[in-house]
């Protein structure tokens, strides 16, 4: 997807840089309606039908109002460019409503609440975006710019190795494209395969015998690299702070002892539920109890 920008650099507040993606029928795909038919309503029909048609036309005429994806996406871009960032985020959170759930609509909808100054909603939205389109310098760089503005500064558990580098490798394209590729060699296996039982010629066979070994050795490659980036997409456990000040309690209990303080934009690791209680867990291994409304999965 084409990336328009509207201002190449940082702003002397630190603000993103405002980089709009513009919409696009890959993304939003939707389908032409029929024409309704109504038949005429004649002056001898009783008033209860004319008011039945009236009805329905109005109806009619509000769902023909109603704005596709694509048009709220690129009504959207257009609100945020000339700075009505509330209006741009309804057409986002709309798009996000009806399902259509997308990195670009992340990106730009965490745009849209930094600009507005909610920091823990903006990081939310950004992390959103990195789940679907990992690697995404854009995405990173505007996540990490956001975490700047947040209050906690959390010294996390040191990783295993080999699980740091796995994470790491798990960024090096989309997640699509891994499927891509993989579906691509995995095609190339089986063409190469039949192409070994079916033709008897010498060097065909040789060549064949060589895709059929390189297909399946870089189909099994991409697939434990899709398998990974599914993994950790499916990561449902992870959850950022939205409200600002936020007391964690030692158990589910608004009568206990308070434990520590977090603030809007804190990633903890949320677990057990308890009626609306959630067991959080920071980076250092603090373990708290917080109200559902304080935080939201990523």
């Amino acid at each position: 997807m084409k990336c328009v920008r509207a201002s190449s650099g940082r702003n002397s507040r630190g603000s993103p840089p405002a980089r709009i993606h513009a919409p696009s029928a890959r993304i939003f795909s939707v389908r032409r309606g029929r024409p309704f038919r109504m038949s005429n309503i004649h002056s001898g029909h009783n008033r209860v039908r004319l008011h039945t048609a009236c009805l329905l036309v109005c109806v009619l005429a509000a769902a023909g109002r109603a704005q596709s994806p694509g048009e709220l996406f690129a009504s959207g871009n257009t609100a945020y460019r000339d700075g009505k960032f509330k209006e741009a985020a309804a057409a986002y959170e709309a798009i996000l409503r009806n399902g259509l759930a997308s990195a670009e609509v992340y990106y730009n909808l965490g745009n849209v609440y930094y600009r507005q100054g909610m920091v823990g909603k903006s990081i939310l939205a950004f992390e959103r975006a990195a789940a679907r389109d990992p690697g995404n310098d854009d995405i990173v760089f505007n996540l990490q710019l956001a975490r700047l503005r947040t209050v906690d500064r959390i010294e996390s558990v040191p990783e295993v190795f080999l699980l740091s580098w796995l994470r790491s490798i798990t960024t090096i394209m989309p997640l699509a494209s891994t499927r891509n590729l993989f579906l691509i060699f995995w095609g190339i296996t089986f063409v190469s395969l039949a192409i070994v039982f079916v033709v008897r010629s010498s060097v065909v066979l040789r060549y064949g015998r060589a895709s059929f070994l390189a297909g399946m050795l870089f189909a099994l490659l991409f697939g434990a690299l899709f398998g990974a980036q599914a993994a950790l997409f499916q990561e449902h456990d992870m959850a950022i702070v939205t409200s600002s000040t936020v007391t964690v309690k030692s158990s589910p209990d608004p009568g206990s002892v308070d434990a520590f303080v977090v603030h809007e934009g804190l990633k903890v690791r949320m677990s057990d539920g308890v009626a609306d209680w959630a067991k959080i867990t920071l980076a250092d291994g603090k373990v708290g109890w917080v109200k559902k409304s304080d935080v939201e999965r990523v």
